[in-house]
């Protein structure tokens, strides 16, 4: 059976009994106005014989495709799901779409997938936890970075070190002082900053530490670890390596938070149903996702580097 052929401005000008121009000018909302009788024949023609207009044509037209392209390290995290639904969400609002891809972590490929997007016109790009520093003295396009700074380019983040700090103190106002910490990422970085600060505000010396992987996997050969040098409670510095030590603590024979207490970095909504609910350090996604959406359409000249304020969630696993 044949393809039906696609209904062109020329099929609406022609049903509506008006000019291209004039089809035009409904359709893009001007630069000329129709009459309101006009408009509302154009309009019924596009009804009744299934126009769609050209998105991209008319972006390109317009000196804009209207698309951002969001590159994150992995989109099986639930972190960077919650955070690409939140920027897709805010672009919608402001009229954008999103085109999001992954990397798996991989500096070549998010070098290759940022040359990719550029290709395809985006009009903006927001690179969340770049692996490295991306070569983008050539993009030519506004850049923001999430959850991570970059030279050059403005960026939006939590107060990682503050959060940190928050969320381990609360371990030891449960009475803890032999803190182990399960981190990810560069060594002394901001989460270990914060856990180090609570620590010794409170005159405790360092506890334990496990370096691993964002994973299940790598929190829960680092609670193996951990569980070693038996701390009485463990901060995670994501909430997939809390769900890896959750697990490591079950299959010792161990209760949370009786034995061992538990809090982690991220706040995803995975951490309000894992068995016992953790107490996190939420990630402030909504406001990172608006304040990137915001400097890639206003155009800002200036390069900021902003922090938000994270929230502590208070749930059974620290003792609550």
């Amino acid at each position: 059976m044949p393809k039906a052929t696609p209904v062109t401005r020329n099929d609406v000008a022609q049903y509506a009994g008006v000019s291209t121009a004039v089809v035009s000018y409904v359709v893009n909302e001007g630069p000329r106005p129709v009459a309101p009788e006009t408009r509302q024949r154009v309009l019924e023609a596009i009804r009744v014989l299934g126009y769609r207009p050209n998105a991209t044509a008319r972006a390109l037209r317009m000196g804009t495709t209207r698309t951002f392209g969001l590159i994150t390290p992995d989109g099986g995290n639930p972190l960077f799901a919650e955070l690409a639904k939140a920027i897709d969400k805010e672009a919608s609002a402001r009229g954008y779409v999103v085109l999001q891809t992954g990397t798996d972590g991989d500096p070549a490929t998010e070098q290759a997938k940022v040359a990719e997007l550029v290709a395809r016109q985006v009009s903006g790009l927001i690179l969340v936890a770049p692996a490295e520093e991306p070569d983008l003295v050539e993009v030519g396009l506004p850049v923001v970075a999430i959850n991570r700074v970059l030279p050059a380019v403005s960026s939006v983040r939590p107060q990682y070190r503050e959060g940190a700090r928050r969320g381990v103190e609360h371990l030891i106002s449960h009475g803890h002082r032999e803190i182990g910490l399960v981190i990810g990422g560069p060594r002394d970085g901001e989460r270990e900053l914060g856990w180090r600060d609570a620590l010794s505000d409170a005159g405790l010396a360092d506890g334990p530490i496990a370096r691993t992987t964002f994973s299940r996997r790598g929190g829960y050969s680092a609670g193996q670890e951990l569980l070693a040098a038996k701390p009485t409670a463990i901060f995670a510095s994501s909430d997939l390596q809390a769900i890896g030590v959750l697990r490591a603590i079950h299959e010792a024979g161990l209760r949370v938070p009786e034995d061992i207490a538990i809090a982690a970095f991220d706040g995803t909504a995975e951490t309000e149903y894992s068995w016992p609910p953790l107490t996190v350090v939420r990630q402030p996604l909504e406001q990172l996702a608006k304040e990137a959406v915001r400097r890639l359409i206003d155009g800002e000249n200036t390069v900021e580097a902003v922090t938000y304020p994270t929230e502590l969630i208070l749930r059974s696993s620290c003792g609550c």
